[in-house]
């Protein structure tokens, strides 16, 4: 019987320990047990481990297909699981080629919604809510997310602001705050994977006898929150518009 790759081996053991620092990261970061920094450069150092888990797997297969060394299987499943560990990491610098580096966006640029509830939320926080960087904001968020505008319906804003309510709720998102009477919602977004929080202000007013729906989302840590805002606002929007043109049963 041919002996085992060490190649193979090791990178099969590399490639379990950037699982288990990635699975490590997501849950602290998460549950909030040592705040935001160790958890993202966990997620860096699983995406490193999982590269050279790769690499070394890559070897290990070339060996055993060599007729010299067994343990092909577990060369296969080295890069199988190191890529898995460094997926998260790899998708985010993909896709941070293709944003800008901003983390508010809102449908109203002029007058974003404003937060009140959530400031106390984010005292920990690295980003702050002052919209006044980078100085052209504005500018960046116009020319990567041009579809984003103020909602116009031709409904009452008491009802839309229920519906409004309901859809934020249905998102999965937290409510922090709800003020019908100034047509105002606060909530806390949480992403799957890693657990960060972002803050999301809907504004429900009248405007020309019809109804006017903006929303701001920030992200709390980040310079660049890789689109994810952005495809927030469109996903609740898209949900908005499906309820409001359902009919009530």
């Amino acid at each position: 019987m041919a002996e085992r790759s060490r190649l193979a081996a090791w990178g099969l053991r590399l490639a379990v320990l950037a699982l288990v620092v990635l699975v490590l990261a997501a849950i602290a970061n998460r549950f909030g047990f040592i705040g935001y920094t160790l958890p993202i450069r966990g997620l860096a150092l699983a995406a490193l481990i999982g590269a050279v888990a790769v690499l070394v797997s890559l070897a290990g297969l070339v060996v055993t297909l060599g007729g010299s060394r067994a343990g092909a299987g577990a060369a296969l499943l080295g890069i199988l699981i190191g890529a898995v560990a460094a997926l998260p990491v790899a998708m985010a610098a993909s896709q941070g080629r293709s944003v800008p580096r901003i983390h508010d966006i809102t449908t109203d640029l002029a007058n974003p919604p404003q937060f009140d509830a959530v400031v106390i939320l984010r005292e920990d926080a690295p980003n702050s809510l002052d919209r006044s960087s980078p100085p052209d904001l504005a500018e960046l968020q116009r020319k990567a997310y041009p579809d984003l505008e103020t909602f116009i319906v031709r409904e009452q804003p008491g009802k839309v602001y229920e519906a409004a309510l309901e859809t934020a709720k249905e998102m999965g998102w937290r409510i922090d705050a709800a003020s019908p009477e100034k047509g105002l919602i606060e909530a806390t977004a949480t992403t799957r994977l890693m657990g960060f929080r972002d803050d999301v202000a809907i504004r429900v007013s009248e405007r020309d006898g019809a109804a006017a729906v903006d929303l701001r989302s920030v992200s709390r840590v980040g310079i660049s929150d890789l689109g994810a805002n952005a495809a927030r606002i469109r996903a609740y929007l898209a949900a908005l518009k499906t309820k409001l043109a359902t009919p009530a049963p």
